[in-house]
């Protein structure tokens, strides 16, 4: 399959750090054209130090103000050429009890999680911006199906993202673009490490469920360069997980 991503030009969102940071890797050594997101001044220095190459493009944006992308995106775009593939890697988390809760709060999450990503497609779906066979994929969270306390905005910013996909995927096909969730169980990236490292107690109680163990962002990765593929092309609007078991 490596081969299969030589020369081909894949945009991932969130490509700092975590499952965008290992997909940008496996990619990079498959010979991909990468542009690659990030939101900060540390996150797109890293990517500028470990991926070299001329074919590379970076883009800083913040995932809280969507209404900037189209100017400061287009002209990347145009100069990058046409997408191959397009993986959304952002999640902002987001924990808190329904008495915490505020307008400002909910409407920032959804803002970053799921109107960020609308906007998006919207604008690499645009004529010359996608090759035919563009393979479209998101990550989603077992916590849009399973249900947690305190994470009821997050997990329904991800539920929003897997309804408008499948919508997506049926409007879309016409241009020969697929649309894809992947529903993600506990993977250990460093944003997990944080969260477990911020609690009292280090036991995850997910993972009593997650019988499969902790995944790594490798487990995740083999999966989105499959659905990248055109090995899957018969695979369309669909919320496919890696979960580790959990929602078994």
């Amino acid at each position: 399959m490596m081969s299969e991503f030589k020369n081909k030009k894949i945009f991932i969102t969130g490509a700092s750090k975590g499952i965008g940071f290992a997909l940008a890797k496996y990619l990079d050594g498959c010979g991909a054209s990468l542009l690659l997101h990030a939101s900060s001044d540390e996150g797109i220095k890293r990517l500028k130090e470990e991926f070299l190459s001329d074919e590379h493009k970076f883009w800083q944006a913040d995932f809280f103000n969507p209404e900037s992308f189209e100017s400061k995106l287009s002209s990347i775009l145009d100069d990058f050429g046409p997408l191959d593939g397009f993986v959304n890697c952002v999640g902002v988390r987001m924990r808190r009890p329904i008495n915490l809760l505020n307008v400002g709060v909910i409407q920032q999450t959804m803002t970053a999680n799921f109107v960020s990503y609308m906007e998006l497609v919207k604008i690499i779906t645009k004529r010359n911006r996608f090759n035919s066979g563009l393979s479209i994929i998101s990550i989603s969270s077992i916590s849009a199906h399973a249900g947690g306390a305190a994470v009821s905005v997050y997990a329904a910013s991800k539920g929003a993202i897997e309804s408008a996909n499948r919508c997506l995927a049926k409007e879309l096909y016409k241009k020969n673009i697929r649309v894809n969730s992947i529903i993600c169980g506990q993977v250990g990236t460093e944003a997990y490490n944080d969260l477990m490292a911020s609690k009292e107690n280090t036991t995850d109680p997910v993972l009593e469920r997650q019988y499969m163990g902790l995944g790594i962002p490798k487990d995740v990765v083999n999966i989105i360069t499959f659905m990248l593929s055109n090995q899957s092309k018969f695979i369309n609007g669909q919320s496919i997980p890696a979960d580790g078991g959990y929602l078994t």
